[in-house]
């Protein structure tokens, strides 16, 4: 029996994800020498904390461990599990990531915005022009965007800019639609 593939690790591990609130966001094997490694990224709109990471953690250890012994896996000398949740530089793809970047930064096409408001079917995000002294505010379809990331930022964002964030789509549309603040 090989190493088990992304695909089989994924379909194991989803509703143990799922129960605790989670999205698999990346799960890759890295095979090195005699023990391999599985290396998990979680995340939720909550963001998991520590805590959470070792519980889930234990959880898929013992579930891996278990499907082992009963011979559904093989992961050969052995494996390393590594939980943890996305870095920054995870590309914004899907709906669920725009919501959980509201008001950071982010990079795409060369330009730089900050993230607003999801409509209420996320299929369109509103995006704050950054860094300019009376932003503009831009919709776009969320499958636009494929290939956005999440930009570090050091400094606090500017009021402007943070406020349109936090004004819900319906809002930030008429910024937009008329180009005036209309809170």
């Amino acid at each position: 029996m090989a190493f088990p593939g992304v695909e089989t690790l994924t379909e194991l591990i989803r509703s143990l994800a799922e129960s605790r609130g989670m999205d698999i966001e990346d799960l890759r094997t890295v095979k090195a020498g005699k023990k391999s490694q599985v290396v998990i990224a979680l995340d939720s709109d909550t963001h998991p904390s520590l805590d959470e990471l070792e519980e889930i953690s234990n959880e898929i250890s013992s579930l891996f461990d278990a499907k082992e012994e009963a011979g559904e896996l093989n992961f050969g000398a052995g494996y390393t599990l590594e939980v943890t949740t996305p870095g920054v530089d995870l590309p914004l793809s899907a709906p669920r990531h725009f919501r959980r970047n509201r008001g950071r930064l982010i990079h795409i096409r060369e330009q730089t915005f900050r993230v607003g408001a999801l409509d209420a079917e996320e299929k369109t995000v509103a995006l704050i022009e950054a860094g300019a002294k009376n932003p503009q505010v831009f919709t776009f379809p969320v499958s636009d965007l494929a290939g956005a990331v999440v930009e570090v930022e050091f400094n606090n964002p500017p009021v402007v800019e943070s406020e349109l964030a936090g004004l819900t789509f319906d809002e930030v549309a008429k910024v937009a639609s008329t180009g005036e603040e209309d809170k």
